[in-house]
């Protein structure tokens, strides 16, 4: 199986974004910005953010701004920021001059060489700083810029650059960690046995759209509910043994499924983790629970009368089930009344993924983990 998680930055000037402009690596003259240690405590605590500083710091180690005296006011803020719960994943300065037309210089982005790798989601990341050359700086690395300014208009050349202009950290902090602009939770799997091929990907975030033919036409409308009422985006390819029966699709659909939902919820950070459902439809009432606990356990309490829907077994309906509990690693029930067969099992998929669509919801002001264990 390969997956694949990405990584966004939130690129942070110095001078004039964390501390004030006319510092000049002063100890007397230092002071920090109003609202930065609440805005990004706010943002380390609820977004996935990696926190990076990006600054330049013109002649460092010449005459007028020794080394030692630059290194001891570049700690002291470091250190206080860690002081408040914000710690930065790394600290990129480059000491040259204007006029030595640096490529490391910003808005040049020499120094982000490391950023520019296939780790790394530069759309979905942000610099933040108070110079039109930041936003220039953002717009040759690929990211969204915050112009850290009163400035009531957006500059011409920069509208598809800069999403935010406002000096006021509380407006920055509620602005990044909004659940709107929180990364999108994504997976990728492909998985090849001697029996099926998948190659699927998903969107925790997205707004039920996609599609997955397996050729089984019942599964394939139960696939659609799933897609439909759970607001994920799920699409892919898929190949299978088809000439032998449905059972390896089905199963190995399960698998592939409830993995790719595990490894896209990643650590489950401000998730609801529970979810569950009633739904009527039409004679049957259908109930379904659901916990993302990272233990599996199954209970399935239904039974139906007829051994096929169409051509479908409806043995593999349990099948299906039972194997994404498994390959997810959660907690699930199920049961419906007894009523028209086809009405039972749609009952079925259609609440179990609304449940779902509850239990990985994240609340946008929350980064707690919803468990008293400390790890799920």
């Amino acid at each position: 199986m390969n997956f694949e998680m990405k990584k966004r930055a939130l690129f942070l000037d110095r001078d004039g974004v964390l501390v004030n402009k006319d510092n000049k690596n002063s100890f007397e003259k230092l002071y920090f910005m109003s609202g930065v240690f609440n805005g990004l405590k706010s943002i380390c605590d609820n977004t996935d953010y990696s926190l990076v500083m990006v600054s330049n710091q013109d002649g460092v180690n010449t005459p007028a701004l020794p080394l030692d005296r630059f290194t001891s006011v570049q700690n002291r803020i470091v250190e206080t920021f860690q002081g408040e719960g914000v710690s930065f994943d790394d600290i990129l300065v480059d000491y040259s001059l204007k006029e030595d037309n640096c490529p490391g210089r910003k808005p040049g982005i020499g120094m982000m060489g490391e950023y520019q790798t296939s780790e790394w989601d530069l759309s979905k990341s942000v610099m933040v700083g108070d110079r039109l050359t930041d936003m220039e700086f953002a717009k040759n690395l690929g990211c969204k810029g915050i112009w850290f300014s009163n400035e009531k208009s957006i500059p011409e050349g920069y509208e598809d650059t800069i999403i935010l202009a406002s000096s006021s950290w509380q407006d920055i902090s509620t602005f990044l960690t909004d659940n709107k602009v929180k990364a999108h939770r994504k997976a990728s799997i492909q998985r090849t046995t001697k029996e099926t091929s998948f190659n699927l990907s998903i969107d925790l975030d997205g707004s039920g759209k996609g599609e997955l033919k397996t050729n089984i036409g019942f599964f394939d409308h139960m696939i659609e509910q799933i897609i439909k009422h759970s607001h994920i985006d799920l699409n892919g390819t898929f190949s299978g043994d088809l000439e032998v029966d449905e059972h390896h699709s089905v199963e190995d659909l399960a698998i592939t499924l409830g993995s790719l939902i595990k490894k896209a919820l990643g650590d489950k950070r401000g998730i609801n983790r529970y979810g569950s459902d009633m739904l009527i439809m039409d004679d049957v009432v259908a109930r379904v629970a659901i916990d993302f606990s990272a233990r599996a356990e199954f209970i399935y309490d239904v039974d139906f009368k007829r051994e096929y829907i169409g051509t479908f077994p409806t043995e593999m309906i349990k099948h299906f089930f039972k194997s994404f509990s498994n390959a997810a690693e959660c907690n699930l029930y199920l049961n419906v009344s007894e009523g028209n067969s086809h009405h039972m099992a749609e009952a079925l998929f259609k609440a179990f993924a609304r449940s779902i669509k509850v239990a990985v919801k994240r609340d946008p002001s929350s980064n707690a983990l919803p468990s008293t264990k400390g790890v799920l």
